[in-house]
């Protein structure tokens, strides 16, 4: 996707108008052929992660917010429901959101190595700090990070994914219905479907077409699945739980990666 890095004259006086950049396939073709020194192709990709960062963390605190608001009605009770992340109660992956909205880079790294490199080991560690003692503790913690910018070194589009994915991992549960905004889902799955490095999304659909019925999603060729973006989503995040949203002749196909 080009960045707008620059701007140019009008033709009308005193107008400004906007100029694509090149993208990150231009830019390694720049650079091979020559014509863009390494330094520069170094400051328009920096340019291009500022403004998609940007971009999406606006999306990132809205869902956050949406969240706690939603989860603020629970009773005590409530919050000892398992969540769609096996082994989780709904309370303990709200810290795990906590957690993941608090850890930079540098205390990532150094909870990675206290743990001696076993990730689900640190993971467990960030999310009993984030606990608290009662479901209302643990809500009131989340909501102290709900606008946050902090996080370990993943892209930002992966925390946004975090937020949505693991906050339908609390709300199917509980019975909440959340209206996600269409172009939101629909950038976290034109993400998934390229990327394994969070969850495996990519392998888990090779081989099928997705099509969403309610936004403009689309990809791969083979045996179709189609439903809702969300479901979509969360399938590709290998959340069984949404399969019964989708139709088509790749689900079966689907429906047995998930559960592997």
């Amino acid at each position: 996707m080009g960045v707008q890095l620059t701007t140019q004259r009008s033709d009308e006086p005193g107008e400004r108008r906007v100029v694509p950049g090149p993208g990150p396939d231009q830019i390694r073709i720049l650079v091979h052929e020559r014509r863009l020194c390494p330094i520069a192709a170094v400051t328009i990709r920096m340019t291009t992660d500022r403004m998609t960062t940007d971009d999406i963390w606006p999306l990132v605190h809205a869902e956050r917010a949406a969240l706690a608001d939603d989860l603020a009605r629970l009773a005590e009770p409530d919050w000892a429901t398992p969540s769609l992340c096996s082994a989780l109660t709904v309370r303990e992956v709200l810290a795990h959101l906590t957690a993941a909205a608090s850890l930079t880079p540098l205390r990532w790294l150094a909870g990675v190595i206290r743990c001696r490199f076993d990730f689900d080991r640190q993971v467990a560690m960030r999310l009993a700090e984030h606990l608290g003692t009662t479901g209302a503790e643990t809500l009131e913690r989340f909501r102290a990070v709900v606008e946050s910018t902090t996080k370990p070194p993943i892209p930002v589009v992966a925390m946004l994914g975090e937020t949505v994915v693991h906050g339908e991992d609390i709300r199917r549960p509980l019975g909440i219905r959340q209206a996600y905004p269409t172009p939101t889902l629909t950038r976290l799955a034109e993400y998934y479907r390229g990327s394994d490095m969070m969850v495996l999304a990519k392998g888990r659909i090779g081989g099928l077409r997705l099509e969403a019925t309610d936004g403009p999603f689309r990809t791969g060729e083979g045996p179709l699945v189609t439903g809702p973006t969300l479901a979509l989503v969360m399938a590709m995040t290998g959340r069984g739980a949404h399969l019964d949203d989708l139709t088509g002749e790749g689900l079966a196909t689907l429906r047995e990666r998930c559960q592997r």
